[in-house]
């Protein structure tokens, strides 16, 4: 058994991950605390020239700034989150809908087993559609292998490419309660279900549409920014030629938590600390591909 003082090695060796820039602010906000820091070089030599520079009370209190950042952190997280959970249910809700299809619905002709196997490829169609919607990409070969060229021509024209799958879905479901392969109940479930991925539909759309007002983000820059050139006329008196430091701190620490809220406030791009769309489209391909496979074999 491991001694407990000792680290756990993946906990161990994520720690060095801090020396890296992959997921870091540090490359985008490099440039701003630069800029800061060479203010407060300039300061600094200025006030050991003579020129009385210093200050006693501070322009921005730093309580101010804090508070300020610590709302658009969380307000930035909250959609972080939201988009998270929306996805997360958009995950279980094709599990369900695709087991339900492949067991529920009965088969009558040969035909019928291919007509299950293309709507359930349209399940995964569907969150590789949002995701391109959500990013503004043009639909591509990701979601062509999963189409009938038909359906892949003809959602090229539609303006919204999951709601028109999502109808495809539908209208397949109803065509087999009508040929009396599906029980009232179980086209009821089934119709919930999607419902509940057209729901999540709009809870990314939502997330994506309402950013957070401009004003408010131009606001605390303004301030940021004013905090951050007051900080050496506030800290030449006590810290002399370390005053150029402890501001390139101070400016790493605000400009980094302001940046971190821009960067996950939408969280369907491809930044490094968005969510992992690809990762989710792939593993609901896979799940479908394992039920088809599993389920032709039976």
């Amino acid at each position: 058994m491991k001694p407990f003082f000792l680290p756990d090695s993946a906990g161990y060796l994520a720690w060095f991950r801090l020396l890296g820039l992959k997921g870091s602010v540090i490359p985008t906000i490099l440039p701003r605390v630069t800029i800061c820091v060479i203010f407060a070089i300039a300061v600094t030599v200025g006030h050991f020239f003579g020129w009385k520079l210093s200050i006693s009370f501070q322009v921005v209190p730093s309580i101010v700034i804090g508070l300020l950042l610590v709302f658009r952190t969380n307000t930035a997280y909250e959609r972080f989150w939201e988009g998270r959970k929306a996805w997360g249910t958009l995950i279980n809700t094709v599990r369900n809908l695709s087991r339900s299809i492949w067991i529920a619905i009965r088969e009558q002709e040969p035909t019928d087993r291919q007509e299950k196997i293309v709507v359930l490829r349209l399940l995964v169609a569907f969150a590789i559609a949002t995701k391109l919607h959500l990013r503004s990409e043009n639909l591509d070969q990701e979601i062509a292998d999963l189409l009938p060229k038909d359906y892949y021509e003809k959602l090229q024209t539609m303006n919204n490419p999951p709601l028109e799958i999502a109808f495809w879905i539908g209208d397949y479901l109803q065509k087999k309660y009508e040929k009396g392969l599906i029980h009232p109940y179980q086209l009821s479930a089934m119709l919930k279900l999607l419902d509940s991925m057209v729901d999540v539909l709009g809870i990314c759309q939502r997330i994506l549409k309402t950013p957070i007002p401009l004003a408010y983000i131009i606001h605390l820059r303004q301030l940021i920014f004013l905090y951050c050139f007051t900080a050496p006329f506030e800290l030449i008196n006590n810290l002399g030629w370390l005053t150029p430091l402890f501001v390139g701190v101070i400016a790493f620490t605000v400009f980094g938590i302001e940046e971190i809220g821009v960067e996950i406030e939408n969280p369907f791009g491809h930044d490094a600390n968005d969510l992992p769309l690809d990762q989710i489209c792939r593993t609901m391909q896979v799940n479908i591909d394992d039920l088809i496979r599993v389920g032709s074999q039976d």
